[in-house]
């Protein structure tokens, strides 16, 4: 075998005796040839690879922070200045209950305009919160006056605006006190 030379060519061998001279051509087993990286199924691979890549080392945009809401100053309130933290021109909904004011701004869809509880907002809900009701004849009316001092109600009524009072506590922020017009508390309101 010492005087056999094999050349090698894609697919083929060339075997050729040293004696005769004479050239064969053994085809070579398919697993003895080298397949081109360009292969169907490599470029797919390679393409997947890249793809992974990218989306694993591409820069992620900053989150943006949203700016929170203003501070919310406890302060007291008097009727006219609570009256109008009713949700209308983009103000917040405070409503007050047994001399609490309420921030319920969260609760927008129910207290403020168009909800069924809107006529409470930028007001003393006190009242109408006891007895269940809802008319406009619950609130008081002149707002330079005296703060209801709710005389009338019975023991079932005052339990029920106590619980309206809890659930309130629970549920929103207490942000001030509700105080008479020339009562001496009014004087140091916080502008």
């Amino acid at each position: 075998m010492a005087d056999r030379e094999f050349i090698i060519q894609p697919y083929m061998a060339t075997d050729t005796c040293a004696h005769s001279g004479a050239e064969t051509e053994i085809p070579l087993p398919p697993a003895t040839h080298a397949q081109s990286i360009a292969s169907p199924i490599n470029l797919i691979l390679i393409s997947l690879l890249a793809i992974l890549a990218y989306y694993r080392l591409r820069p992620t945009p900053a989150l943006a922070i949203s700016k929170p809401p203003p501070p919310i100053v406890f302060r007291t309130f008097t009727p006219p200045l609570l009256k109008p933290y009713n949700g209308e021109n983009n103000m917040p909904v405070y409503l007050a209950v047994n001399g609490k004011v309420f921030d319920v701004s969260s609760g927008r869809n129910f207290y403020g305009p168009g909800g069924p509880y809107e006529n409470f907002a930028g007001r003393d809900a006190s009242r109408g919160l006891a007895c269940g009701s809802f008319d406009d004849d619950m609130l008081t009316k002149d707002l330079e006056g005296p703060l209801d001092d709710l005389k009338g109600l019975g023991e079932e009524e005052m339990e029920a605006m106590k619980g309206w009072e809890e659930r309130f506590n629970e549920k929103y922020l207490v942000v001030g006190n509700l105080v008479a017009v020339g009562d001496k508390d009014a004087s140091q309101r916080v502008p």
